[in-house]
């Protein structure tokens, strides 16, 4: 066996460098200590955004804000986004350990905040502060695993990772439902421990983390400069165009405050995109990276996927819960064949991506399921039986399960080693701005849709005859649940058909003939809401045809820079002493990013 065939085995199975100071390789072990605590802190992002959703009514209610709860999501979501591509530059600059000590430390601190806060505008304060530590949480895990792994062993083990997404979609609704509805845990009110919950976890991880992830420091460096204008423009940017995407349906898409946000949106986007030239290499994100048609194509496919992601998890559980009843914990545990689809899709493409080196089939496989998914949406009504819906949702979770970790490793695979981490965290950024145009646009398109399929509602014959049938009944007159939805039929023309404007509790418990046209208006809005969906994953499908898949590199992100800090050494050496600088034998230059053959500043 050849030295170079020894160490890429050697790279496959064990990854990185155990420390700076032995230079030693990391066992299996060590690993999966590293990943468990990597795991540990995405747990604690993913967790938190689908355990709050649950419990948000409840908080609201205790804190005397209802009208104020779309801010304690809005600034959670903002921070985040915008802090996602600032860990990652600066974990490429400082390293990976202290941003996602930090990370950790910075959610902790605000989850301890948030179980205390005394009203809702504190708590958008301390979700905030959450915010700054979820975007590394997010971003910085799937970092550090490219600087251990090799491409194609990074592959298996990113399975786990979106197991831990998947998983924590289940639970959240489940655990967030049980501690809303608690009215005291160890004196503490129940819906607190939605936040401090965080709490052991994140000790936890910041215990493993702390104890084993130990990279190693570069030996040679370049001077690099902090890019403070870049963040700042990417705040200005980004911040008013996520507050437009998330309050535009309650100010008015047309509204003074939203055209000012446009305004100040677009010139952050021109002035940050000025800035980052100027900063070349040392930029927040630099423009570089979109050099490679494979990193820029597998961002735009990471934009997409994210609103066809984000828009399901979205539009389906509120579908299941207003159309066919289900408690928010119930349509939680329907969302389970989603997750069960994104879960063994992705172990299998990782497995097979290990053994082969071939990735490029996913990215179209993926897309294909998906858009198989949503087709099956755009056939339900308000009376499909569930497994109908559930077998849509398999469908896009087998599609996901291919696409989330596929585009990651071509972004990573597509940069320098020294990239790996502003590319990472870059993907996740504009995936999370899909995500967020997803859940805008097509929440606006279905509450735009509403008035008008709830009056063709109330045109169908039938459904009117049972609704008369139903209001001549006495039973159903004397029933105390249906007083609300029995005004609204005896009210003027016309009331009922426009009355659904986004308070739906006149629907809860009563008599099924009544509310049957509101569920068939509903359920054919969000059928349009579907169609949107299925257009935007099949343009990402004709796209990713065009993904150019380089091959995947045998290295780990440490190991080539341990070569290239080698090589630079051994040429200062020889240019001492005179003698010839010896080349890395296992440098083949078959990518044009590294080795002896890399561009000037890669």
């Amino acid at each position: 066996m050849s030295r170079s065939d020894t160490q890429d085995r050697m790279s496959a199975k064990q990854g990185a460098q155990a420390s700076s100071d032995s230079g030693g390789i990391m066992s299996h072990r060590q690993i999966l200590f590293v990943i468990y605590g990597l795991m540990a802190g995405m747990f604690l992002s993913a967790l938190d955004q689908t355990i709050v959703g649950t419990s948000i009514r409840t908080i609201s209610d205790d804190l005397h804000g209802l009208s104020e709860q779309a801010w304690v999501t809005t600034a959670y979501l903002v921070v985040s986004t915008i802090a996602t591509p600032i860990y990652g530059k600066l974990s490429d600059i400082f390293g990976r350990r202290p941003l996602f000590i930090i990370a950790i430390s910075i959610f902790l601190a605000g989850s301890i905040a948030s179980g205390f806060a005394q009203s809702m505008y504190e708590l958008a304060a301390f979700r905030a502060i959450q915010g700054l530590g979820a975007g590394g949480l997010m971003a910085l895990p799937l970092a550090i695993m490219g600087d251990m792994l090799a491409p194609r062993e990074r592959a298996k083990y990113q399975g786990y990772f979106l197991a831990v997404f998947g998983i924590s979609s289940v639970i959240g609704p489940l655990i967030g439902g049980l501690l809303a509805g608690a009215p005291f845990i160890l004196g503490i009110v129940g819906w607190r421990w939605v936040f401090l919950i965080n709490i052991p976890i994140g000790i936890i991880a910041l215990a493993i983390v702390i104890r084993f992830l130990h990279l190693p420091k570069r030996s040679v460096n370049r001077r690099v400069r902090i890019d403070w204008w870049g963040a700042t423009t990417v705040i200005v940017a980004v911040a008013p165009l996520l507050l437009v995407a998330e309050q535009g349906r309650e100010w008015g898409w047309d509204s003074g405050t939203s055209i000012t946000c446009y305004i100040v949106g677009l010139v952050g986007i021109i002035a940050f995109i000025v800035v980052e030239r100027m900063m070349g290499d040392d930029a927040l994100i630099p423009l570089k990276l979109f050099k490679s048609s494979t990193f820029s194509m597998a961002t735009i496919l990471g934009v997409l996927v994210g609103f066809g992601m984000f828009g399901a998890l979205s539009t389906v559980p509120l579908f299941l819960q207003l159309v066919n009843g289900s408690s928010p914990t119930e349509s939680g545990y329907q969302l389970l064949p989603m997750i069960l689809g994104l879960m063994i899709s992705s172990i299998v493409s990782g497995q097979v991506i290990a053994r082969t080196g071939r990735y490029r089939i996913f990215p179209i496989m993926g897309t294909a399921f998906m858009a198989l998914g949503f087709f099956v949406f755009t056939f339900i009504e308000a009376s499909t039986p569930i497994w109908v819906i559930m077998g849509g949702m398999l469908l896009v979770g087998l599609g996901l399960g291919q696409l989330m970790q596929t585009l990651t490793i071509a972004s990573q695979n597509s940069v320098g080693p020294r990239d790996i981490g502003v590319a990472t965290s870059s993907s996740t950024f504009f995936r999370q701005i899909g995500g967020t145009l997803g859940v805008a646009v097509l929440f606006s398109v279905l509450f735009t849709r509403i008035p008008t399929t709830i009056k063709a509602a109330f045109t169908d014959p039938s459904l009117i005859a049972n609704a008369k049938t139903a209001l001549a009944d006495p039973a159903v007159q004397s029933n105390p649940v249906n007083a609300d939805i029995i005004k609204l039929y005896t009210s003027s023309s016309g009331g009922a058909a426009s009355s659904l404007d986004g308070d739906t509790t006149f629907l809860n418990g009563v008599d099924h003939r009544l509310a049957a046209p509101f569920l068939h208006g509903f359920a054919d809005a969000t059928v349009t809401v579907f169609w949107v969906s299925l257009v935007v994953v099949l343009i990402a499908f004709v796209l990713s045809l065009f993904l150019k898949a380089t091959p995947l590199r045998q290295k780990s992100a440490l190991q080539e820079v341990a070569d290239d800090d080698a090589a630079i050494l051994a040429a200062q050496g020889a240019a001492v002493t005179g003698a010839p600088a010896t080349a890395d034998p296992d440098d083949t230059g078959s990518n044009p990013l590294h080795g002896k053959h890399a561009a000037p500043g890669v």
